[in-house]
């Protein structure tokens, strides 16, 4: 390898795409391709960036498997920055392996991070965990042990244990100082400004109050009688019952559960759950039937009782009912979740990440554009979705799995 490619690849670590540029953007081999498509990905061009590293993986020949593994790579990392969750995994498996059998283990390591990065971002935390754990962080560069302490903490959000999270971004902070690398010390910044943003909100007696990660986390381990909007979930200590696929059974419970102790109307309930303007007795009679379903559905953690004026929750064993609901609601509020992220995202991308299907969430989108709240560019299968992030306000995806089962 020649002095300007090594130099060239010297400055790209180092976080410096422009030094990188200086030196090959006239070169046409196919090292010179590969730092130029790195570069142009660090520099926010990853359509360029693409290009490039799909011309040096076909310009390396055949015997050089390490270099075109390292192209395929970087090429998907640069698909998962543009949020094309369906590139290939098994191509970016088989990289990995080409790179392990030949001792590159950094890189190797890397292609892992992404492998877990992508399971995160689509849901699969489980596995995101698993696959970190087999890796070994003490002997990466602080580099990677900033990617790695990043993904401990974002598994950790989503988890909802704001300790740890907390205890690796500082970890994290520490890496990126050594690292000196300016993206890093960014997206770990940016990490931090999420974890101390509202995660969620508190409805107790009336009254209503933000919450950071850490305080969710000890709601959840408290005694109250819990009614998580963000899940659909109502749990206590002992117990967790699933209502997300029942929203008027919800609709009804958190209603009761935002008016403890006190009882609820059945016109408020009406309204709440069935959105009815005009009441008549197929209303009410409907209502008894829903509010008898809701009876059976929580008999192991709470009691529902008919009042003069409507129904009351009460709870079986916990001390109280409070109401965990998102910092911000509105409709289609997990499409927005996901675009705040301040990436571009492709309908497909966000079908899979949501797990709905795909003309689902381009309703979604239709309806968001409408209003102002996404803007697209780029045509057909290249178009993508964004949106800012509503200030001083994290995204509704720091709780976005499901509850652990006590």
């Amino acid at each position: 390898m020649d002095s300007l490619i090594t130099a060239a690849a010297r400055a790209l670590a180092a976080g410096d795409p422009l030094g990188a540029l200086n030196r090959v953007a006239l070169r046409d081999d196919a090292p010179a391709l590969a730092l130029r498509g790195i570069a142009m990905a660090q520099l926010g061009d990853l359509a360029r960036a693409k290009a490039l590293l799909r011309s040096a993986a076909r310009a390396f020949g055949q015997n050089e498997s390490v270099a075109r593994a390292r192209c395929i790579i970087a090429e998907a990392e640069v698909a998962l920055a543009s949020r094309d969750l369906s590139w290939p995994a098994k191509a970016l498996d088989a990289a990995r392996a080409t790179l392990e059998a030949h001792g590159d283990r950094m890189n190797a390591a890397h292609a892992r991070y992404l492998e877990v990065r992508r399971l995160l971002l689509i849901g699969r935390a489980d596995e995101a965990e698993r696959m970190l754990a087999e890796l070994d962080l003490a002997s990466f560069p602080p580099a990677l042990q900033t990617v790695h302490e990043l993904l401990v903490a974002g598994i950790a959000v989503r988890r909802i244990r704001g300790t740890v999270a907390r205890a690796a971004l500082m970890r994290a902070e520490r890496a990126a100082q050594q690292a000196r690398i300016p993206a890093l010390m960014a997206e770990v910044e940016t990490a931090w400004l999420a974890l101390d943003a509202p995660a969620a909100r508190l409805i107790a007696s009336g009254e209503e109050r933000f919450l950071l990660l850490e305080d969710v986390e000890t709601l959840l381990a408290s005694d109250a009688l819990v009614i998580d909007a963000c899940r659909g979930v109502i749990r206590d200590t002992r117990t967790v019952v699933s209502l997300a696929s029942r929203p008027v059974l919800f609709a009804l419970a958190r209603a009761m559960g935002e008016a403890w102790p006190a009882d609820v109307a059945r016109d408020v309930l009406l309204a709440r759950a069935f959105g009815a303007k005009f009441i008549d007795a197929s209303h009410r009679a409907r209502l008894r039937v829903e509010v008898a379903r809701l009876r059976n559905v929580l008999r192991a953690v709470a009691d529902v009782r008919a009042t003069k004026q409507g129904f009351v929750m009460t709870p079986h064993q916990a001390k109280g009912i409070v109401v965990l609901a998102r910092p911000v609601e509105e409709e289609h509020g997990a499409v927005l979740a996901f675009l705040s992220d301040g990436e571009a995202w492709s309908s497909s991308a966000l079908a899979l990440a949501l797990g709905a299907s795909q003309r689902t969430v381009q309703r979604a989108i239709d309806s968001l554009a409408a209003v102002g709240k996404v803007q697209a560019f780029g045509r057909g299968r290249a178009r993508r979705w964004i949106t800012t992030p509503a200030a001083g306000f994290t995204t509704t995806l720091l709780l976005p799995a499901p509850l652990p089962m006590d």
